[in-house]
């Protein structure tokens, strides 16, 4: 049976000692509804990942994921529906299985495993291959993982975590370091992934808003540990709303589905910087 909601964050607060890191946070995610969650760096967006998949215990607050209440359910049973793409992950994995063939990376993902410790049956490998097909990478499967590009490398992941097949994917800035080619294989095969019947739930973090791709419906927006705005995407994305998030003057304009931001042509220069070009 479908969960009436697939995340639902309700007054969150969340200190480190004295420090509040998150205040009052309420957050739910509806089946169907695919989020992208935006923010300045050390604006909580890491945190409210930790408190989302168990990793981090909210000082008040409720958290319900998938239809299970944190403190009433096995939170490593449920992490096996929530599939996390991250750069902290592929740093781990290449530090951890630098050998690895990029075949048995993605056969991992339904294991939900660093490596294969099993043996996996013919199905089993035919399935990655097909996944793989699917993001456009099945002609790196024989090849060592660290050999690949970073874009490709992201598009494995992604390949990965589908073949656990998850409920709710978090994609945790999966595009840092890429270029714009690279970039933008990935969004495809996100925006790819979303439009998908049978696909999960996707939660995208980043502070590019470019990166919202059209199959994306609603986000959410953080600043300083707090909600700063919450809703449909073309409601929420605006120009006043991210000015605030990034204390800096932008306006937003929409082409394709995507929102694209740009800094008010008459935003003074820091004088240092100015001075050096003076």
């Amino acid at each position: 049976m479908e969960p009436s909601l697939v995340v639902s964050l309700r007054d969150i607060t969340w200190r480190r000692g004295k420090q509040p890191i998150l205040t009052g946070v309420n957050w739910q995610i509806h089946p169907g509804e695919h989020w992208a969650l935006i923010g300045r760096n050390g604006s909580g967006k890491t945190s409210l990942l930790n408190i989302l998949t168990g990793y981090a215990w909210p000082t008040t607050g409720t958290v319900e994921v998938l239809g299970q209440a944190f403190g009433s359910v096995d939170l490593r049973e449920l992490r096996k529906s929530i599939g996390w793409v991250s750069s902290s992950f592929l740093q781990e994995l290449l530090s951890l299985r630098p050998t690895e063939r990029t075949l048995d990376v993605v056969v991992s993902g339904k294991f939900a495993s660093m490596g294969v410790y099993q043996q996996p049956s013919t199905k089993d490998r035919a399935d990655a291959v097909t996944v793989l097909d699917w993001f456009g990478c099945s002609s790196l499967a024989g090849r060592l993982f660290a050999s690949l590009s970073q874009g490709e490398k992201q598009r494995v992941l992604l390949a990965r975590a589908w073949m656990g097949k998850p409920q709710l994917l978090i994609l945790d800035e999966p595009c840092t370091g890429l270029d714009v080619p690279a970039r933008e294989q990935v969004l495809g095969a996100i925006d790819t992934l979303a439009q998908q019947k049978d696909g999960p739930t996707l939660v995208y973090v980043t502070h590019h808003v470019e990166e919202v791709v059209p199959s994306f419906t609603h986000a959410l927006v953080l600043n300083h540990g707090q909600v700063l705005a919450c809703g449909r995407k073309n409601e929420t994305l605006t120009g006043n709303t991210l000015t605030e998030a990034f204390s800096l003057p932008v306006e937003v304009s929409w082409q394709s589905g995507r929102p694209w931001l740009q800094v008010v042509s008459d935003t003074p220069v820091p004088r240092p910087l100015a001075d050096r070009f003076s």
